[in-house]
């Protein structure tokens, strides 16, 4: 995949307003953030997109200087149009915009490459200073999101496997329709069970699905 070289964000375009893309599958959302930025001199917007793959496309066609991203959304997640448009554009910088504050989904969009990750209840207080800063080089992400991410620093992750297991123990599916629906043994589900409850330090099934619905690990 080649990289565009004429992408330059802030090269020479010091003194024009910072341009954003917004991308969120919420009509209401989108217009809130143009709300909040009608009365910014420092801040425009240039498009919007309701998925991930119209935030390639616009993204490609405006090359915005900061871009809002949500990760829930129809076609393809925001995680995936960030990692696509990196491919191509390294020095994108996109501020994730979310409702979860779990650190699983935090370190996947600080590991594809977002510069800052944003709360959605937050935006009033804090957006336009994040699009600053991340237009300005640098990374930033809501304190709660931080702590919340110190916390699970040295846990043991879970792997895709027991993943895959947790997300059916989620749904209230017994190991031996795991097993079948995984095609893998039962004991096999029950040794990832074990695992499961270990890492996550659960005390049981049901509370470590709340554990991982609450850490971002899986969604239903």
């Amino acid at each position: 995949m080649s990289t565009d070289d004429s992408y330059a964000p802030s090269s020479n375009r010091d003194r024009e307003p910072i341009r954003i893309l917004v991308v969120d599958d919420h009509v209401l959302l989108r217009e809130g953030i143009a709300a909040l930025v009608a009365d910014e001199a420092d801040i425009t917007i240039v498009a919007e997109a309701s998925n991930g793959r119209q935030a390639i496309e616009q993204f490609r066609k405006c090359r915005p200087d900061v871009t809002l991203m949500d990760l829930l959304m129809p076609e393809m997640n925001g995680i995936d149009a960030l990692i696509a448009i990196r491919q191509d554009f390294p020095e994108a910088r996109i501020i994730v915009l979310t409702t979860y504050a779990g650190d699983y989904q935090v370190m996947r969009a600080l590991k594809a490459g977002a510069r800052a990750y944003l709360l959605k209840n937050l935006l009033h207080e804090e957006l336009l200073e994040t699009i600053r800063c991340v237009y300005a080089g640098k990374k930033t992400m809501t304190a709660s999101v931080a702590a919340d991410l110190a916390d699970h620093t040295t846990d043991d992750a879970l792997t895709e496997r027991e993943i895959d297991v947790l997300r059916l123990i989620a749904q209230g599916i017994a190991n031996k329709e795991i097993a079948a629906r995984l095609s893998i043994k039962e004991e096999t589900v029950k040794g990832r069970v074990k695992n499961i409850l270990m890492k996550l330090g659960a005390n049981d099934r049901t509370h470590a699905a709340m554990i991982g619905l609450k850490r971002g690990i899986i969604e239903l």
